[in-house]
């Protein structure tokens, strides 16, 4: 092997390990950017859940108050 191949063949590894280094940090990139999306979602579904839970009694008490209100309509018409 001459001078020059050497040369060549030392350059394309430098290039390749530098290429590896990026490969690496874009995988690792989009694995934590499929974390936070996954934790993003989850935090969204688990604010709607607990609102409603939150909110339930009074969703409750409106449905009460508008089916009494709704029978006495019906009632007041006889």
């Amino acid at each position: 092997m001459n001078l020059e191949e050497k040369e060549l063949l030392e350059r394309t590894l430098k290039i390749s390990e530098e290429n590896n280094k990026i490969l690496k940090s874009m995988r690792r990139a989009g694995r934590l950017g499929t974390a936070f999306r996954i934790f993003y979602w989850l935090v969204i579904i688990g604010l709607g859940f607990g609102t409603y839970y939150f909110i339930e009694p009074y969703v409750k008490q409106f449905n009460s108050v508008y089916s009494q209100f709704n029978s006495t309509i019906k009632n007041f018409g006889r």
